[in-house]
């Protein structure tokens, strides 16, 4: 069916199908984890996986790179697709390690609604609260899940006063837990009135087994842990603490379920109230001031590149979400930057490290464009109606390193690599007139100089040395600032190749405030723009 032939209803009708949403959370409260649990739950995959890959359970599909799988950490987005029901969800995992908030703040970008996953025992952690306040920004709707609850962890009500009083959301529960953390006997659905039993299946891998309850049975069963839960959700419902959908769609207030994502516990509650509250895919806002709606013609944007996810292929991979319209493989799109032509014949669904060709998309698709070296992120795609997408963000480094090769015979991978790296957003690269030919890596946090060099060695087959240098902040200058801190000492102002911006790198904020009273014209501007108006 082409383009012109599918109604905008039918483009509209299969856009209201779709749920686009991430998970976000700290290091290790159990995001990898919870998406897993959640394609369990959709059938798309036989057993959920274990971040190590402990005992006979095989590790998760989402963790693709191998760094991540030695290592069990995040340090990619992963984009999984999947039906449940006659719901598209779209999942766009992330990195949870807080030196890569960078990447996923551009994931962010391509999202409408996001699951933000505590730690029972932690509660709102730092690298949760700087995800949040990206949400915060964007107006992003949060659904949030109390993780863990299989374990010791804080009093519920308590994480509720939390969530209130540190991130100014009210919660809302909509299942509430008969059993302290680490005594978990299931869930009271706060709107259905039902409480359902949940126990973890041998090993933990399937389904959880659960059985709904009457109240009277469960008050015989549980006793004081009933009533408990009981006079909690008696409180509850006298301050109001009641799900209202315009206060969550307007990211007010946040509905809030508890479970045991590794157990499988409460996951399908969380699956159910994806389908049923998150918004769908709706008119996005362009650079010109308008809003593109999504029965319109054919848009979206890059928001990721990834080069060498399958050893096999050896290509670069485009994530593109899109926003309006149907796409189709084969159809020639328009490249807003430099209008021109782009033939997206290589189309696929990527499942972690897996894929797979796709004939079509709709609105909230997120589709894998191959072999996309033209594309960079932020560069918006269309047919027919220009339009062009806002901007995506540069986090602004504060970790700097010149990297160099011994290897002679093998400079030319060396300048491949970096510049695929530099490409896909895992590092800036930049370049000092100081320093001649030597590129100068910059990174939100050390880490991603480790992912780095451990690409460059196993991708491109080149060793390299890391010169760490003695700065950790930087400012946006221009032509006239350069000249004037090169009267200065301590003090360098680089280039950066994705853009040609200019920083200017200092070793502390003393130091550059020091320069700026001798300046007063002198331009240091923050190097980050968040996309926002």
């Amino acid at each position: 069916m082409s383009q012109s032939v599918l109604s905008s209803a039918g483009v509209a009708a299969q856009a209201a199908r779709r749920r686009t949403f991430a998970v976000i959370s700290h290091p290790d409260a159990g995001k990898s984890t919870m998406t897993e649990a959640l394609a369990l739950h959709a059938r798309v995959i036989g057993q959920a996986g274990a971040v190590h890959g402990k005992g006979d359970r095989r590790g998760v599909v989402s963790d693709w790179m191998a760094m991540e799988q030695q290592r069990g950490i995040s340090v990619t987005s992963a984009a999984l697709q999947f039906s449940y029901g006659d719901t598209v969800i779209n999942l766009l995992d992330t990195p949870g390690h807080a030196d890569f908030s960078e990447d996923t703040y551009r994931v962010l970008t391509a999202v409408d609604s996001a699951v933000m996953l505590l730690d029972a025992a932690k509660g709102l952690e730092p690298q949760t609260l700087k995800l949040f306040e990206v949400c915060r920004q964007r107006r992003i709707p949060v659904i949030t899940f109390i993780n863990k609850w299989d374990r010791p962890g804080n009093d519920a009500l308590a994480l509720m006063d939390e969530i209130e009083q540190r991130i100014g959301l009210k919660p809302t529960p909509l299942t509430w837990p008969v059993g302290i953390a680490g005594q978990f006997k299931g869930v009271i659905d706060r709107r259905e009135g039902t409480f359902i039993r949940m126990q973890r299946s041998p090993g933990g891998a399937d389904l959880a087994i659960e059985e709904e309850m009457s109240d009277a049975e469960a008050a015989e069963q549980y006793g004081a842990d009933w009533e408990t839960a009981t006079e909690e959700l008696e409180l509850l419902a006298m301050t109001g603490a009641d799900h209202d959908q315009a206060a969550f769609l307007s990211a007010t207030t946040t509905p809030v379920l508890f479970g045991a994502a590794v157990a499988n516990l409460g996951v399908r509650q969380l699956l159910n109230i994806l389908v049923e509250l998150a918004p769908p895919p709706e008119a996005r806002p362009t650079v010109a001031g308008t809003d593109k709606p999504v029965d319109s013609a054919f848009s979206g944007f890059v928001f990721k590149m990834q080069a060498n996810m399958n050893r096999t292929h050896r290509d670069q991979v485009a994530f593109m979400r899109v926003c309006s319209g149907r796409f189709e493989r084969g159809m020639i799109v328009t490249h807003s930057g430099t209008g021109r032509p782009f033939a997206t014949k290589y189309a696929q669904q990527i499942f972690g490290q897996g894929r797979e060709t796709i004939d079509e998309a709709f609105p909230g698709d997120v589709v894998g464009l191959v072999n996309a070296t033209a594309l960079g992120i932020g560069d918006t795609l269309y047919v027919s109606e220009q339009v062009q997408y806002p901007p995506l963000p540069s986090f602004p480094p504060e970790h700097f390193a010149v990297v160099r090769t011994d290897d002679t015979s093998a400079f030319k991978r060396f300048r491949r690599g970096i510049e695929q790296l530099d490409g896909e957003g895992v590092v800036q690269v930049l370049k000092s007139e100081q320093r001649g030919d030597l590129a100068v890596l910059a990174a939100v946090g050390p880490m991603q100089f480790e992912v780095a060099t451990y690409r460059l060695e196993t991708e491109f087959g080149v060793k390299v040395k890391l010169d760490h240098l003695p700065y950790e902040i930087a400012a946006i200058t221009d032509a006239a600032g350069k000249e004037i801190l090169r009267t200065e000492s301590n003090v360098e102002v680089m280039t950066r190749v994705r853009d040609g911006a200019l920083l200017a790198v200092f070793p502390h904020r003393w130091r550059m405030r020091t320069i700026a009273g001798r300046h007063p014209d002198l331009r240091l501007d923050a190097p980050m723009d968040t996309g926002q108006a």
